[in-house]
């Protein structure tokens, strides 16, 4: 199968025919497979039900959705469908876990002490987001309004994306530790954390973001389980974490794309993240706090060491300074109404492969 979607990869996803029923479904080539016809859990509309189950289960349910893509079922083709989230997200948590990304900002946006705050390499820092605004790839995003500046409101000037890559939780859990982490999170999707940079400035402190932030974020309508993805050592950390962050647990190495209006402006590299997946969830469980099925949270930006390498336009363009040319001839600094951007990404294979984490795109509106 071509495009990365081959019977390595088969990740999960929620479609539906004109004025039927939402059914589970996995990506074949360019098309989709009903997994109906399986029964139990995979004929539900939405994968909470098998995410709840647990790793048993799901390691059963991908033996035999392999096995029912061998015996060549029906494919529907993709522009016959209506793909929706995949999962029905229960809360979100949004990291900030990227080196590279840290102190492209803090130089950027406070030049006057650049570097890392003094806890960063100590716990991996994040802040609780809304799932309600969680939203399936193709969903328009409406520019937002706030406050952005003393007693001026209006519509964002600084609109941003944010590339990260998502973990969805399935088993609930409390205190997990780094060793448990593939046995609570069922898979990954990615993430575009949208960003009103303006917005963001006025309101950060001394709290973090909030309006900046809550407004949309949008996923990917395909779910990669874990079964799927390659893992590789984690980079090197230092100072020693703490020892609930310890071992590191798996890294992937996840390689992202970023196009704007069909431009493709950077490559973030994922195995360049400082804190693994496993770290997060373990610090974000470490209070005693509860994670539950559907819950999902996002790496932070991804971001490389070098510029076309970046997950944000506020790095790219260095706050708008530097406006990028696009294909077509024009200027950018941050996001105008119309502007459409998309988010891929590939990995590697159990089997050794290159497979697709599909794409989340969105576009601009008044």
């Amino acid at each position: 199968m071509s495009d990365g979607f081959g019977p390595d990869n088969l990740p999960y996803g929620v479609f539906s025919l004109p004025r039927g029923e939402r059914r589970l479904g996995v990506r074949l080539g360019t098309g989709v497979v009903d997994l109906t016809a399986l029964g139990g859990r995979l004929a539900a509309g939405s994968l909470n039900p098998l995410m709840a189950a647990g790793r048993r289960e799901w390691t059963a349910a991908r033996e035999a959705v392999v096995a029912h893509v061998a015996s060549g079922p029906p494919v529907i083709p993709l522009r016959d469908v209506t793909l929706h989230l995949p999962f029905e997200v229960a809360d979100y948590t949004d990291f900030y876990s990227s080196e590279h990304h840290a102190l492209n900002v803090s130089a950027i946006l406070r030049p006057d002490a650049p570097g890392l705050s003094p806890q960063w390499k100590h716990l991996p820092i994040g802040y609780h987001g809304r799932s309600a605004t969680v939203v399936v790839s193709g969903t328009p995003i409406v520019r937002p309004t706030g406050q952005l500046a003393e007693g001026v409101f209006g519509p964002t000037r600084r609109l941003d994306v944010e590339a990260e890559v998502g973990f969805v939780v399935g088993t609930p859990g409390r205190r997990i530790t780094t060793t448990e982490f593939a046995e609570h999170v069922f898979g990954v999707t990615l993430v575009n954390d949208w960003s009103a940079r303006d917005l963001q400035a006025w309101e950060y402190r001394p709290l973090g973001p909030f309006l900046a932030k809550s407004f949309a974020t949008s996923v990917s309508p395909w779910v990669v389980p874990l079964d799927a993805l390659a893992t590789v050592p984690p980079g090197p950390q230092d100072p020693e974490p703490l020892g609930y962050l310890r071992p590191a647990g798996p890294a992937y190495d996840l390689r992202l794309t970023v196009e704007w209006n069909d431009t493709l402006v950077s490559t973030p590299p994922f195995a360049s993240m400082y804190w693994t997946a496993a770290q997060q969830l373990a610090h974000l469980t470490s209070n005693g706090a509860s994670v539950r099925t559907g819950d999902l949270y996002a790496s932070g930006t991804v971001s490389g060491p070098v510029r076309d390498q970046v997950g944000s336009f506020l790095e790219l363009t260095r706050n708008g300074a530097e406006p990028v040319k696009l294909a077509d001839g024009t200027l950018r600094g941050f996001l105008e109404n119309g502007d459409r951007v998309r988010i891929g990404g590939t990995a590697r294979s159990t089997a050794g492969t290159e497979i697709s984490l599909g794409s989340v795109s969105g576009t601009i509106v008044a």
